[in-house]
């Protein structure tokens, strides 16, 4: 984990220093911007399934985001921006389900089937984001901005566990498995190793400057691919990273 942070750091800081030579080049309209940001979002389907009954509770986590940008009008008002992002997108969710499909231990034993009762999700992800966007500068505090992005996840886990229900193996009529409150009634699962290395989206935002060097901003990051691998049948829906960031931005130069 420390030497992929390590190798993340160091692209960052190559990147500043390849902008920072440019600029003295004289390309004076190329801008380098720093910005920190919190997200709040989740790893959901679109839609609610039918097998999903309510939404008991919603746990926001430390979700930040630390960013460098290069940004240059190219065609007037018009241009483009790349960037780099380290970020952490996780939620932790707890919800009534009805004849959920699960594979999950119990008392070490592993069982699969419809589960009826609460659902609790912890999912966490690390990553290295690559956004690359057309801008679009209204004015000289304002720069609007959208395109694609590419996350290389560091660290990922999706996690948690079943209770106050039952479960009916192999099928919605199969034997019944009652699933309790304390730890040794609970039903287990962990999916990690079966998510994405790599995900991809669409990222759409605004800068606003404020003061001086200092401003504003918010986003909206939309995964086009499933946070799990496309094998993976476990989890019927597909589940999309769908992220909101707001943050504060300095220009470095």
């Amino acid at each position: 984990m420390m030497k992929r942070l390590s190798i993340i750091i160091l692209s960052v800081l190559f990147s500043a220093t390849a902008v920072w030579s440019v600029e003295h080049e004289g390309q004076s309209s190329w801008t380098l911007k720093g910005r920190v940001g919190y997200s709040i979002g989740g790893t959901a389907p679109i839609g609610m399934p039918a097998t999903i009954r309510k939404l008991n509770k919603f746990e926001l986590k430390p979700n930040f985001s630390l960013g460098l940008d290069v940004q240059k009008n190219f065609w007037g008002k018009w241009g483009l921006q790349g960037g780099v992002r380290l970020e952490n997108k996780g939620m932790g969710i707890d919800a009534t389900v009805k004849s959920y499909y699960m594979d999950l231990v119990r008392g070490g034993q592993s069982l699969d089937g419809r589960f009826t009762g609460r659902v609790k999700t912890d999912v966490t992800q690390y990553m290295f984001t690559i956004p690359v966007s057309a801008t679009f500068q209204p004015s000289a505090s304002v720069l609007l901005y959208a395109g694609p992005y590419l996350s290389i996840l560091t660290r990922k886990d999706f996690d948690g566990y079943v209770y106050n229900g039952y479960l009916r193996k192999g099928n919605p009529t199969g034997e019944k498995v009652e699933m309790g409150d304390d730890e040794g009634s609970r039903g287990y699962y962990e999916f990690e190793n079966d998510m994405r290395p790599l995900q991809f989206g669409i990222n759409v935002g605004a800068d606003w400057r404020v003061w001086q060097r200092f401003g504003l901003y918010a986003n909206l990051s939309w995964g086009l691919t499933g946070v799990f691998k496309s094998d993976f049948k476990t989890v019927e829906q597909t589940l999309y990273p769908i992220y909101g960031t707001i943050g504060i931005t300095y220009q470095i130069k």
